[in-house]
């Protein structure tokens, strides 16, 4: 308690003038409480113990876990690996970080999976606009001597370079949409302002013209009567 109230009596004080020296005083502060909170915690756990075999078999499955624990994770995560894949709207970095840390964790539960696995998993799970380079990869390359951060820089690459030709590509077809609507809304304006123009001729003839063509239509059905 004595100790406590000694750390809050020593807290630096914001005057308003002093916010940068404040600020980093106060996160040395709270990095120094929260470990000095966690070894209370470590200690709590150990307290009973008599060897020091106790204690580490103490913590051990406090905070490493039970191996039958353990066992049943690996389980988990092989399964969860065995069907991980890329998404379709997934970028390189994202997948080899899904890997990466599903690997990790394994790894952690016992398992002995290597580099080369973990690069024939990533290299048969990619999506399909990567299939060209994974088959000179896979043809020109020993997937042995192959690691993991080559393998990612090598098809973050690619993925620019396939991002950039189709930006390119969907710019042309953005273009030629928008040429195609402009052609077709000509070509309607210009039929309307037509049929527009031949209503107004029709409407615009003098009265004589008018008769003498329903004249002449008289006599043509009376010709043919």
């Amino acid at each position: 308690m004595a100790g406590k109230s000694n750390f809050h009596a020593n807290l630096p004080i914001l005057d308003g003038k002093n916010w940068d020296t404040w600020v980093k005083q106060m996160k040395v502060i709270f990095i120094v409480q929260e470990a000095d909170e966690q070894v209370n915690t470590v200690f709590e756990k150990i307290t009973n113990a008599t060897t020091s075999k106790d204690a580490w078999d103490i913590l051990q499955k406090s905070y490493g876990g039970d191996a039958k624990v353990k066992k049943v994770k690996l389980q988990a995560l092989k399964r969860q690996f065995e069907f991980l894949e890329m998404k379709s709207d997934e970028s390189i970095v994202d997948y080899f970080t899904r890997v990466v840390t599903l690997t990790n964790q394994m790894k952690n539960c016992g398992s002995t999976l290597n580099e080369e696995e973990m690069v024939e998993k990533v290299l048969r799970t990619l999506t399909h606009k990567f299939d060209h380079i994974v088959v000179t990869i896979e043809q020109t390359k020993d997937l042995s001597e192959i690691k993991m951060e080559d393998l990612q820089s090598t098809l973050e690459a690619h993925e620019l370079k396939h991002g950039e030709r189709n930006h390119g590509k969907e710019d042309e077809q953005a273009l030629f949409v928008k040429f195609k609507k402009y052609q077709d809304e000509k070509k309607k304006w210009q039929n309307k302002k037509g049929s527009k123009k031949g209503k107004e001729r029709v409407e615009d003839k003098p009265e004589s013209s008018k008769k003498e063509e329903g004249g002449q239509k008289k006599k043509k059905d009376k010709s043919t009567i």
